[in-house]
């Protein structure tokens, strides 16, 4: 249940449902966004942070029966932002993850500063 002092999800990208998520992957990405939606800060190995994308952006890094999984998520005032969720299958983010994943954050960012305008 979410408290006032929680931030939500926004998800721009993605979903974590079972499958492709194996249950206990599916549960432990579940509880490391509400730690995230709580304030909380992670590290690894859990969470690492992705400049390349830009500033406050982190992907979770769950590993799965034989893959590896990512949450890219940027750490907004007032939210949790979910850019993209996808398979890692090497050591390298793919370039068109990073992309896009930038594309969707300013998209956000442009969004939500034209709203906090609107409301002044």
């Amino acid at each position: 249940m979410l408290r006032s002092q929680d931030k939500p999800l926004v998800w721009l990208k993605g979903e974590v449902r079972t499958p492709p998520f194996s249950q206990p992957v599916r549960i432990e990405a579940g509880l490391l966004l509400r730690r995230l939606q709580k304030g909380e800060a992670l590290d690894l190995p859990h969470s690492r942070p992705m400049p390349s994308i830009g500033p406050q952006c982190h992907e979770l890094r769950l590993n799965d029966q034989n893959q590896s999984w990512r949450i890219v998520y940027f750490l907004a005032a007032d939210a949790v932002v979910i850019l993209d969720v996808f398979s890692k299958k090497t050591t390298r983010t793919p370039k068109d993850v990073i992309a896009n994943c930038k594309r969707r954050l300013e998209a956000y960012i442009r969004v939500t500063t034209v709203r906090g305008r609107k409301g002044q």
